[in-house]
């Protein structure tokens, strides 16, 4: 079974790409520079080069492919992705017969095309990553000890991202997935501040949480790569969270047979790259 991941470097990708080698599938990843994903793949891992925003680019990258994990935009700063919907027609014509979708708390344009295509698919709809801790607090906590940070009491029931990636290739090699639409969140909803505490807890330092506002974390964002339209959904996904990205859900376990990970496991994970 040869299935096409886009995504294949970022932060759940990379965890489909090395589930479904174990399992045994051929996997091809797609990337708009080839040699850059070289660097970064496993040996075994097929690579082939298109643009998910230039559908037409797509049909070397597609040919002998039974199923693909399709994102709709990346989480690299500044990666300037935004997945045309055409890429669903593309790949229904290459003969792939499923694809599995990470999306946002929205569905779009590629999930619509998705769900009148005929094929076979299942949309993945996680809370915030984990590892999001690493992009947002790892050089601050490394280099001076401390978080900087906007609307500490924020809540948010993160998702450990190779739970998300479980789900994904089951959906990917298992039938009973069709027509499925999972929202995944971790077992717990966190504050931001909770979650640095846990952190802290994980590295055997403390960590002291300083509250910015509104426009030093503006610039900060924006030191970090990020552009003004990300900029501005960070502000307001701070200040008017919205219901499902702190609510609980089941649906780990439901899908896996196994309890969501929780932040601590997270943090104990990968408390070597704080220190």
């Amino acid at each position: 079974m040869t299935i096409l991941v886009t995504g294949a470097t970022g932060t759940v990708g990379q965890h489909v790409t090395d589930l479904l080698l174990k399992q045994g599938a051929s996997v091809r990843a797609l990337t708009r520079n080839a040699e850059r994903a070289r660097k970064k793949l496993p040996d075994g891992v097929q690579i082939a080069e298109g643009d998910l925003m230039k559908p037409d680019t797509l049909k070397d990258a597609l040919l002998g492919v039974d199923a693909m994990f399709l994102i709709t935009s990346s989480d690299e700063p500044n990666a300037d992705l935004n997945t045309n919907p055409g890429v669903i027609g593309v790949a229904n014509e290459a003969g792939v017969k499923r694809i599995v979708v990470l999306v946002g708390y929205e569905e779009g344009p590629v999930e619509a095309a998705l769900r009148t295509s005929g094929m076979h698919w299942t949309l993945v709809k996680p809370a915030e990553f984990m590892a999001n801790a690493l992009v947002d607090w790892r050089d601050t906590i490394r280099s001076e000890g401390v978080v900087r940070e906007f609307y500490g009491d924020a809540l948010s029931a993160r998702v450990h991202e190779g739970d998300i990636a479980e789900v994904a290739v089951l959906a990917l090699l298992e039938d009973e997935h069709h027509g499925r639409s999972y929202a995944l969140t971790g077992p717990e909803a966190l504050t931001r501040k909770e979650a640095v505490r846990t952190i802290a807890a994980a590295i055997g330092k403390e960590i002291p949480f300083v509250e910015l506002t509104e426009e030093d974390a503006r610039q900060q964002w924006r030191q970090q790569g990020y552009d003004e339209e990300s900029v501005e959904f960070f502000v307001q996904i701070a200040k008017n969270p919205p219901e499902a990205g702190y609510t609980v859900l089941p649906s780990v376990q439901q899908v896996l047979g196994r309890p969501a990970r929780t932040f601590a496991d997270w943090a104990d994970e990968h408390k070597r790259e704080f220190l």
